[in-house]
């Protein structure tokens, strides 16, 4: 494995929807990677949990920004510069052309993003996030090569950094950072994905989508492993009684793609078709929630579905043994934002659960409909409850589908192995 260091570029850390990142870093260092952790933004969650606790790498945080939103630029430095003042003094002594280079690049983006004749300022700060980052670098001569996590912000800190001190880097892409023009736009997501060592991505969908904007680039599928200690707790989990009524259990952040919605309205169909039905919806509030709650009223379904904030996994799994299906009726929105595979189905039918989602994205590259679990179309409530109902009334379909559910998670999401293939990316790079 890599005998050089990687310095890994997040945006906050540790964050409970991102646990799946602390679980990459956590296997990559049990391969010999050695792990340099910068973050843009400061600690502003509080998650304890046993994979970040294991980890050997030190997270340095760079300097906290106020919001750019309706702030002139110019107040914006007058109130953020100060921070960064040492690293753009030492920056560009020792990298005057480097500083020049990547200068030019915030600039010239910031230019092409405009809206009229308003420049595109994020690309400011970020200049000055890479600046930081270089001069941190500087302390570590060792470490020649970053990788970031989205496609968006903490790739573009990357990218400008790469052109200031003349390192590698590459990036990892995920769902709304590679779908969402506006986050990259004018071009500059192909921009990065030329100038990028090599780009990963976790489905072979977002790999395609990403081919056709850029067809140069070097583009790797690596699926992300089930997170770690969900393994280790699978391994020790005692077996649980079958739940007295059916229920059906959805996990993920109260937000639109989710399809909560979706979900809570095929309940009601369930029950007003006479079936005894439980719906459990667990995961961190989001714009969703009230939502939600509405809905639930509005239906009269109180009696039958649940919402419930987040949980550890140890919890989580407990959830999954005591239900009986999975259902996460995921959509794309107007915007282009989507999941890619989300890490709860793999979850759900690591432990067990025949699932049902929707034909989105990458998720049927998991879930071979009549296979390893049930597909319908997004935003279908009927089509998602008649899929329940093949579920409720054939115990040996749902046999079938939670055992061939669980062997293709642990032939495509094994973690260690996908550690590896990452681990061996990073050996390709010259440095």
């Amino acid at each position: 494995m890599s005998d050089r260091p990687v310095a890994y570029l997040l945006k906050g850390w540790p964050r409970l929807s991102e646990l799946f990142i602390a679980s990459e870093i956590w296997r990559l260092e049990q391969l010999g990677v050695d792990i340099n952790l910068y973050v843009l933004k400061p600690r502003d969650e509080e998650v304890g949990h046993p994979i970040v606790d294991q980890l050997r790498t030190v997270p340095q945080y760079l300097p906290a920004t106020t919001p750019l939103t309706d702030t002139p630029l110019a107040r914006w430095l007058r109130h953020n510069v100060r921070p960064f003042a040492g690293a753009l003094r030492r920056m560009t002594l020792r990298h005057p052309i480097g500083m020049g280079r990547a200068a030019s690049a915030a600039f010239a983006q910031s230019v092409r993003a405009r809206r009229g004749w308003r420049l595109k300022r994020i690309y400011a700060k970020e200049f000055l996030q890479a600046v930081e980052l270089v001069d941190r670098l500087h302390s570590t001569p060792e470490v020649r090569h970053i990788h970031a996590h989205f496609a968006h912000g903490t790739t573009t800190v990357a990218w400008l950094a790469c052109k200031i001190a003349g390192h590698t880097f590459s990036f990892t892409g995920h769902a709304k950072d590679i779908y969402q023009p506006g986050l990259n736009p004018a071009g500059l997501l192909a921009r990065k994905m030329r100038a990028a060592t090599f780009v990963t991505t976790c489905t072979g969908a977002n790999g395609e989508h990403l081919r056709a904007i850029e067809p140069t680039a070097r583009i790797h599928t690596v699926e992300h492993g089930l997170n770690a200690e969900f393994c280790r707790l699978l391994t020790g989990a005692a077996a649980v009684a079958a739940p007295p009524t059916f229920r059906v259990v959805s996990v993920g952040r109260h937000v639109r793609k989710k399809g909560f919605d979706t979900l809570i309205r095929a309940a009601a169909l369930l029950r007003d078709g006479g079936r005894s039905v439980d719906v459990h919806i667990i995961g961190e509030a989001g714009e969703a929630t009230d939502d939600l709650h509405r809905l639930i009223a509005e239906l009269g379904i109180g009696d039958r579905v649940s919402v419930s904030g987040a949980m550890s996994q140890a919890d989580l799994l407990r959830e999954y043994r005591s239900s009986s299906a999975f259902a996460l009726a995921c959509r794309i929105l107007d915007d282009g934002d989507r999941d890619g595979i989300p890490n709860v189905l793999v979850e759900a039918l690591a432990a067990g659960l025949p699932a049902v989602s929707t034909r989105i994205s990458g998720i049927p590259e998991l879930i071979i409909d009549g296979e390893t679990g049930l597909l319908v179309e997004p935003d279908q409530p009927v089509v998602l409850a008649a899929a329940l109902e093949r579920l409720i009334d054939d115990t040996s379909l749902r046999t079938r589908l939670a055992d061939e559910g669980r062997r293709r998670v642990d032939v495509m999401f094994d973690g260690d192995t996908l550690a590896r293939r990452l681990a061996s990316l990073f050996d390709t790079v010259e440095r």
